[in-house]
């Protein structure tokens, strides 16, 4: 009886892998997106259309599990915290997609202080960085289709993001500076509460949401007007 027993129990062990190891590799296989890796730097449309630029993928509030960070100098610039805050990330793609200003902000011997619209403020706007009416105008609806109008589309998005860096790393209150785009003088003001006001514009500012070796972020409410 016992070698029968023992043929009995080694069968059934057999027939219990088999039906184990099948169900694993399912389990696996139904592994929640969350545990899956994720390509964090694919390409997608910005506003939903435009020159196909390379943007974080999501627009939401400013994150409320994540402080803003305040090195106030060492080894971390400007660079390193630009795509750090959500609610801004729309300006930081621009930045990153102009060679000149992203080398800018990778360079610690370059300060900067960076006025960086609000997602909710560049959507909003009439129409998109990129977009000139002049440009309609000369060259009708198809303005930016293809390599001229990707360019055209890219001096446009850098006039933008340049209207918006002041080159200085700690801009004093009331200190007239003029952007790295234009000739008009801009400044800050503080209201008798402690908010920041940039002028001319009377553009609130939200907050300083970092403030590093080569400059600090400003988060503004509204776009400036650099027409």
């Amino acid at each position: 009886m016992r070698p029968a027993l023992i043929s009995a129990f080694a069968l059934s062990a057999a027939v219990s892998c088999q039906l184990v190891v099948p169900l694993l590799h399912r389990r696996a296989e139904a592994a929640p997106p969350s545990q899956r890796t994720f390509n964090h730097n694919q390409k997608i449309m910005d506003l939903n259309s435009g020159p196909g630029l390379v943007l974080p993928p999501d627009s939401g509030a400013p994150s409320k599990t994540d402080p803003p960070p305040h090195y106030g100098g060492g080894g971390v610039i400007l660079s390193d915290v630009i795509g750090r805050d959500r609610s801004i990330n729309l300006f930081a793609g621009f930045i990153r997609d102009i060679e000149s200003t992203s080398v800018r902000l990778d360079d610690p011997s370059k300060n900067t202080t960076v006025l960086a619209p609000l997602n909710s403020a560049v959507e909003s706007l009439p129409r998109k960085p990129w977009e000139d009416p002049r440009e309609y105008g000369a060259l009708g609806p198809n303005a930016y289709e293809g390599g001229d109008g990707h360019e055209r589309a890219q001096k446009n998005i850098q006039r933008f993001v340049e209207a918006h860096l002041i080159p200085v790393g700690i801009w004093s209150k009331g200190q007239k500076v003029k952007p790295l785009l234009g000739d008009r003088e801009v400044w800050w003001e503080e209201k008798e509460d402690g908010t920041r006001m940039i002028q001319p514009g009377d553009i609130e500012v939200v907050e300083v949401s970092s403030s590093v070796a080569n400059g600090e972020v400003w988060i503004l409410k509204k776009v400036r007007n650099y027409a």
